[in-house]
């Protein structure tokens, strides 16, 4: 491919991990609620409350404390106790704060990338405090030429940011873990995308297997591999 105008990178599972931070955050919060209901059920519950909040709440920390409160309260009955409730919210403080290692290779492509000249880019979508905290706490900040930070990544918020950065698509480049938010809106605008997947995916993130199918993209073991993608 002829030099991109623009390569941009997700944050969270493809810079940093994150998800998995929010997995054990769901399993420590289980076991401390078993007496109401099991872990599977508990989980559930959970990702129901989220898919029917996502539009009120978005993405994050903030969301998941919410989204747990109200499930415990919905799955009590309403008796959750104000203690319980407080390891809910503790729990998702923790989860704004949580010391942010970059994955491996990360700091290596990027610096590569960066002596290449080519403008880098940050899309994350999510609570804005939330992401801004982690590139800041990840040290990965100096890299980027650009940060957008979005409430949701479909075509529509790709197509406005290649149009307020004057960049065709053709001439644009995504990177990232998930399928659903990095590569698919991506590939259907005509654009590059290179797929690095996370060794756990959220289960809001997952998309059919026949969507997949309908779109054209790269797949890359690791962000060190999808340099290749990239010469």
């Amino acid at each position: 491919m002829t030099t991109p105008q623009l390569i941009a990178f997700d944050a969270d599972d493809t810079l940093w991990p994150n998800q998995p931070h929010f997995d054990q955050a769901e399993a420590d919060l289980s076991a401390l609620l078993t007496h109401y209901a099991d872990a599977e059920t508990l989980s559930n519950r959970f990702n129901e409350v989220h898919r029917q909040n996502v539009h009120l709440f978005g993405y994050g920390a903030k969301s998941f404390m919410l989204c747990m409160i109200e499930t415990v309260i919905q799955l009590t009955n309403g008796s959750v106790t104000g203690t319980e409730i407080q390891q809910i919210l503790d729990s998702g403080k923790r989860l704004l704060s949580f010391p942010i290692e970059p994955l491996p290779h990360v700091d290596a492509v990027l610096s590569e990338l960066k002596e290449r000249g080519v403008p880098l880019m940050l899309i994350t979508k999510g609570d804005l405090f939330d992401q801004e905290s982690k590139l800041a706490r990840s040290g990965l900040g100096d890299y980027f030429d650009y940060v957008e930070i979005v409430s949701e990544k479909n075509e529509a918020t790709y197509r406005r940011i290649l149009s307020r950065y004057q960049v065709q698509p053709e001439n644009f480049v995504m990177i990232g873990n998930s399928l659903k938010s990095d590569i698919l809106p991506v590939a259907k605008l005509g654009a590059k995308a290179i797929y690095v997947p996370f060794y756990t995916t959220w289960v809001y993130e997952q998309v059919p297997a026949d969507e997949v199918g309908k779109v054209t993209f790269q797949e890359a073991a690791s962000l060190k591999e999808a340099l290749a993608y990239l010469s």
